[in-house]
This record gives structure tokens, sequence and C-alpha cells, in this order.
């Protein structure tokens, strides 16, 4: 059913990465907190319904980007979320060609998710949030110098968010997120990692991780979507 929808996307929208994530089992999250890295295993929050994957697409409004959700199969069984992404100065060109590069990556492919809490980020002021998102900058640039970046953006607003479920063949629309929690995903970062202690390395100099926490997930390929280039 996946491998429908992509066909069917690269006809219609622009596409970047498909991938699911390794079972949540398997999921880290890190906090820095007083300088010290604070690593549990598991999601950040424990809901009901957990991030099983990403479509990263271009369509030109978000109808479109309902569409595409609606044919989701996880929406008929769960809940595909919609969030506009944000358009960070300074991030490097994403570099999705590399997943199909005969040459060898680093490691394998980890999913950085990003959560935030907006209340402490308001309370700091915008110049903590600029100074956070510089050093977001530069962490991404040095990881490109090392082979090991492949996307990152952070998104927008978790109120410009829009849940769609299926339901008995009808399609359900809400404003906001599938779970309210008081940390919701402010970016992610696609890297390669040479194993999971690595990636929790990386996750660790996120400056969100000194206030709210970085969930770190491995990816695995869906059969007949390899087809993704630069």
């Amino acid at each position: 059913m996946y491998d429908r929808v992509h066909d069917g996307l690269s006809r219609s929208a622009s596409q970047g990465p498909v991938h699911r994530c390794v079972a949540v089992a398997t999921a880290a999250s890190v906090r820095v907190r007083n300088g010290q890295s604070v690593v549990t295993t598991g999601p950040f929050a424990e809901t009901t319904e957990q991030l099983g994957g990403f479509f990263l697409i271009d369509v030109p409004n978000l109808d479109d980007a309902i569409a595409v959700a609606t044919r989701l199969p996880t929406a008929k069984k769960g809940t595909v979320e919609i969030r506009p992404v944000y358009l960070l100065e300074g991030l490097p060109t994403d570099k999705f060609g590399m997943i199909e590069s005969e040459v060898d990556p680093v490691g394998s492919r980890y999913l950085l998710l990003c959560y935030d809490n907006d209340q402490l980020w308001n309370d700091l002021g915008p110049d903590a949030l600029m100074e956070a998102q510089r050093e977001a900058v530069e962490l991404t640039h040095e990881l490109v110098g090392r082979g090991q970046y492949i996307s990152a953006s952070p998104l927008h607003s978790v109120s410009t968010a829009t849940s769609i479920r299926v339901r008995d063949g009808k399609r359900l629309i809400t404003d906001g997120p599938f779970a309210e929690t008081r940390e919701f995903l402010g970016g992610y970062y696609l890297i390669f990692a040479r194993d999971l202690n690595e990636a929790i390395s990386i996750a660790s100099r996120h400056a969100g991780a000194r206030i709210a926490t970085v969930e770190v997930r491995r990816l695995f390929d869906l059969p007949n979507m390899s087809n993704i280039q630069e």
C-alpha cells in the first residue's frame, strides 16, 4: 500500500525521504541538564500512539497535504500529523542523494526528533532562540564535513499542526497535534551515525536538549521506495 502512495506522489508532488522508524522500543531519549547528558531508553513521552515514520513532501497547500495523508495506511488505524517545515537560513542543502550513493556512508540512518517546550523558549526570549538556531546550523555544517548529514529543519509552531484520521471510510480532520503533551516536536535531523551511541552524542549537542528532549530513532527503508534522488 505504501508503494502505491509513493508512486502517486511521484506524479503529483515533489518528494523527499519516505522511511519508517525501527520499533519504538529501540528509541533513546536524550536530555542535557546541568551540562550532563541524561539518556533514557524509550520515547520522550508515553503515549498510545508513537511516531512510526515520516513523509517529507513539497505540495502547494495544506489541502494537498491532507489528501496525501488521507491515503496513508496509518491514517486508518492511527494518526497522521501534518506540519509545515520552517526554512531556517544557513542550513545546508539536503543530501538525499547520499542515501542511494554507491559510496558507503558512515553507518546507519538515524532520525533525531527535537522536542521543544514553547513556554520555556518564550520565557528565555528571542535572543536565546536565535542563539539556539545558530548552534543548530553550526552542527549541521559540522555533520556535512564528516559526511553524516542528510537533512534537517525546524517545524513551524505546533499551533499550525493538522491531524488526520480515517475511520470507517470517513476522513476526520482536527486542528492541533496528534497528542497533547507539554513538549512538542519542533524539528528534526536526519543523519548517518556509526551506531546508537554516536547518534546520542550528536543529539546531546542540539540546543533544545538543554531544556527539552531529543528522541533518537533508527530508520529502515520501505520496499519499492529506494528511488529517492538528490
